[in-house]
Order: C-alpha cells, then structure tokens, then sequence
C-alpha cells in the first residue's frame, strides 16, 4: 500500500511539472524546429537561444542535484556504456527530417493538440504507432540487427566527465569542468545577448530547464526506493525503463497509446512517461483557453496530410532508434552529459536544416 501511494505521488507530480512545461510552451511558442527554421530563413538566433538556455540550465540544475546527492545521473538511460553511434546520427537525422515535415517535434505536437490543433492529433496517433513498432514491432528488427549493431563498449560510460575522467583527470574535477564549461558556456552564450532579455525568452529558457531538473528529482528522488518490498532490489517507481526518467515525448506517446488500447489488462500501468504526455496536453490546453489561444485547426490539402503523416512517422522511429527527441536527448540527456545525446542534438540540426534547404529549393524551382 505504501509502494502504490508513492506511486501516485510520482505520478501527479510528473503531471504537475509536464502541466507547467506545457504551459511555458504554449505561452513562450518554445519551438525547438522552430528554433533552427528562424536561423535558416531569417538569420533569427532568439528561439535558438532559448533552448541553449534551457540546455544549459538543466546541466547546471542536474549536476548540482547530482553532486548533492539526491540523484544519482549514472542511473539513468543516457550514460549506459554502449555507445550506439549509428543509432544516434541515423534517428537523430530522421528526427530531424520528419519534425519539419510535421510541423514540430514530440513536445510540439502534444503542446498543439492542447491549442486545439486536430492535425497534431493525427500526428500524435501515428507518431505512437511508428514508435510502438520501432520498439517491439517490425521495425525493431531492423533497429536491433543493424543499427545497434554498430556500436562501442565505453567501461567508465558515455558522459563527458568519464571520458575526461579516463584521460588522467581526477574525477571530481572532471566533472566540475564538464557542467561549467558546457552548461555553464551554453547559459552565458544565451544570457550575454542582452536582445536575448525578454520575458518570454528567458522564461521559455529557464523554465524549460528547470522542468527537466524538477522530473529527475521526482522520478530520481521521491520515486527512488533502495530496496523494493516485493523485489528486494533497487527500483525506481512508475517508470516504463525501471531506471529514473525525465522529460522525454516520443516512447510515451506509444506507452500512452498502447495503455488506452489495452485498458482492461491490469499489467499497463499508468507511468511517469504517460502522466507527462497528459500534462503537457492539459497544461497547453489550458493557457490557451486563459489567453483565448484555443482554436480548431486541420490539414489544408492532400499534400498537407501526405506531409505530417510521413514527418510523425519518421520521429516515430527515428526517435525510438536515437532514444529521444528534441527534449527526450537534445535537453534531458544533454543534461546528463552524455556523448550520445551530443551526437543526437547535432544530427537533429543537421537533419532539420536539409529538410528545410530542400523545402525552400522545391519552391524555388516552382517558382
């Protein structure tokens, strides 16, 4: 009973802090596709700067949860020694493709569905379905036979500070190094702006930041229990990894789908990863409806749906395959450390920016 009372205080706190996020989104238009088209067709750094900003919070906020000791980063799914590098440029890239084909991310899709956008939905149910097939369906297969085939076995982990460490660098100065000159780096790039300084900005920045801190002290801390009375074994309570969560919107999506699916099977739980899809949806929802935001939205042409259902798709598997998304590795693992969350952000640059090269190269030679 006590377990089960734990777990409902893990879960409405991840609804809580996903509410607050959702929020934060839908007031700030916190947009991370959104963030690289501005460079690309504008030359605009200010939505950029914001999810730096949020980046870099998160490491400082992790590390000093971390170095507290109230959570422990090495237990979470981001700093596991097995550095899936194929997987993280190959999902990372088609994440990339398919959140400008679909008009946002993971996080993006949920936050409009909230804003009354029926297109997201869309993009939401095959979004979960590409990702349930990617995690135990067909395209499983073709994950775990070649792409995780390509990999490196890191002793120490896959975290900066560990590589650091494995150079000759005490590991306690590792560390300290890695959080300032990254985390650190990342928030004085953003902060030194001094255009930068709205409220939006900086509220869509740090409160991003600091939702990722608030989940891994939720799901790290409160749900932690050293010895599970059923199991005698560590655990982390209410979460779909067995090991402690934070922010991440493509796996949820397909836990929550299947959930819905196979309701009267007592064994689906509602999880930390659920709960925060339906925070971000409601916390979106209603800031929308506070501010007169909320409105009705569809597709406007064949070619408009053709073009979401390939893009949800596509971040679907590509986020499964990179083990996150926008937020799930270009921000939660990033503040983490971990290289494979690097790699992840980087390639969901560089995906998001060809896709959108080859949009404006399409109307141009219609033009």
């Amino acid at each position: 009973m006590e377990t089960a009372a734990l777990a409902n205080t893990v879960l409405w706190l991840s609804f809580a802090v996903s509410f607050v996020f959702g929020a934060i989104g839908q007031k700030t238009h916190f947009c991370t596709m959104g963030a690289v088209s501005d460079i690309v067709n504008m030359g605009d750094w200010s939505r950029m700067r914001m999810w730096l900003l949020a980046i870099g919070v998160a490491i400082l906020g992790s590390a000093a949860l971390h170095q507290a000791g109230l959570i422990d980063l090495g237990k979470s799914i981001y700093r596991t020694p097995n550095f899936t590098w194929l997987s993280y440029i190959v999902g990372g890239f088609l994440f990339g493709v398919g959140m400008v084909l679909a008009s946002g991310c993971g996080s993006k899709t949920l936050i409009r569905i909230g804003a009354g956008n029926l297109k997201s939905l869309v993009v939401f149910l095959v979004l979960g379905l590409a990702a349930y097939m990617t995690m135990r369906g067909v395209f499983g297969v073709f994950r775990v036979n070649v792409l995780e085939k390509a990999a490196i076995t890191l002793p120490g982990g896959q975290d900066v500070p560990n590589l650091l460490a494995a150079a000759g660098l005490p590991s306690g100065m590792a560390f300290g190094l890695s959080v300032l000159a990254i985390g650190g780096g990342l928030t004085a790039f953003c902060l030194l702006k001094r255009d930068f300084w709205t409220l939006d900005n900086l509220l869509g920045g740090v409160g991003t930041g600091l939702a990722i801190v608030a989940a891994w002290y939720v799901s790290g801390h409160i749900g932690y229990l050293a010895e599970h009375p059923e199991t005698l074994e560590e655990a982390f309570i209410a979460t779909n990894s067995g090991r402690m969560e934070s922010l991440t919107f493509v796996a949820p999506q397909a836990y929550a789908l299947d959930l819905l699916m196979l309701w009267s099977d007592t064994s689906r739980k509602l999880t930390v990863g659920i709960a925060s899809v339906l925070g971000v949806i409601a916390g979106s929802g209603a800031w929308a409806l506070l501010t007169g935001n909320f409105r009705w939205e569809g597709f406007a042409s064949v070619e408009d749906t053709a073009s979401h259902l390939l893009g949800a798709a596509l971040m679907g598997f590509g986020g499964v395959v990179a083990m996150g998304c926008t937020v799930g590795q270009g921000i939660t693992g990033f503040s983490t450390l971990a290289v494979g969350s690097i790699v992840t952000f980087l390639s969901i640059v560089v995906g998001t920016v060809a896709t959108l090269k080859f949009q404006y190269w399409r109307l141009m030679r219609e033009a």
